[in-house]
């Protein structure tokens, strides 16, 4: 294919999947539960952290945290007391994400809440040097992991160590995109769109390269960004929308 007939090819396949019908099975219907927008934005954060392994479990795990806060995650992020925190850290969340691993996530929230009323302003982007979220996720790192070390900290990965941050990036889709398709929220204003990545995972990497998108062979931060050349040129005012195409052909197995 040529450049036009790939842009055609990947807007068709991001239109088709963009759509209601996709939250039903995705993490992302976790926080659209909520109208709230910090219970969309802890609920969210949450789902997207442990988002791996079967979206089935992971839903169901997610509703479990839901559960644990009273499906009023802000409300108990600021109210929450001690005993409630030692009920949580016994239990099994997700995998290697376990109660110990969240109770220092409803700590490290409450710390962030009690100065900022959203999660936005820990992500925003210097718009005269910076080109994606490389930076604002660091500094996201540092403000909410503070510099005690925990084992909670893998859980959050790091860009500068050339991770591909697939979770947090997929966070940013949701909260930062802006469209009328209602699956991303678009709820941090201060945020332009034309700045995000695409989740770059197993999945996304393998159609990624079978279309020629990119080259590099691991899925790794240098390969978000040599991604990003290309859907920024695809469209340069919303190039995450072609993470639904990626997906949507992962899916059905198109290409195989």
């Amino acid at each position: 294919m040529n450049f036009e007939e790939l842009k055609e090819y990947l807007d068709e396949k991001a239109e088709k999947y963009n759509n209601a019908e996709f939250i039903e099975n995705d993490p992302i219907q976790i926080p659209h539960r909520f109208s709230l927008r910090q219970d969309i934005e802890i609920a969210g954060f949450l789902s997207a952290t442990i988002s791996w392994g079967n979206r089935k479990s992971i839903i169901k795990s997610a509703e479990k945290m839901l559960d644990i806060m009273g499906n009023s995650p802000y409300d108990f992020v600021l109210n929450y007391s001690e005993k409630d925190l030692q009920g949580i850290k016994d239990k099994s969340i997700h995998r290697t994400f376990n109660g110990e691993d969240f109770s220092y996530f409803i700590k490290q929230f409450n710390k962030i809440y009690k100065k900022n009323d959203s999660l936005e302003n820990l992500f925003m982007i210097e718009e005269d040097s910076e080109t994606n979220f490389l930076h604002p996720i660091e500094r996201f790192r540092t403000q909410f992991l503070e510099t005690e070390k925990h084992r909670s900290h893998k859980h959050v990965s790091s860009p500068y160590k050339n991770s591909s941050s697939k979770r947090i990036v997929m966070f940013l889709r949701w909260m930062v995109r802006k469209d009328k398709k209602g699956v991303d929220f678009g709820i941090w204003k201060n945020i332009d769109q034309k700045y995000l990545s695409i989740p770059l995972d197993v999945h996304t990497g393998n159609i990624s390269r079978q279309l020629g998108l990119i080259s590099r062979t691991q899925n790794d931060w240098k390969t978000v960004e040599e991604l990003d050349e290309i859907v920024r040129k695809l469209d340069i005012n919303d190039p995450a929308k072609y993470d639904f195409a990626l997906f949507g052909l992962g899916v059905t197995k198109e290409l195989l």
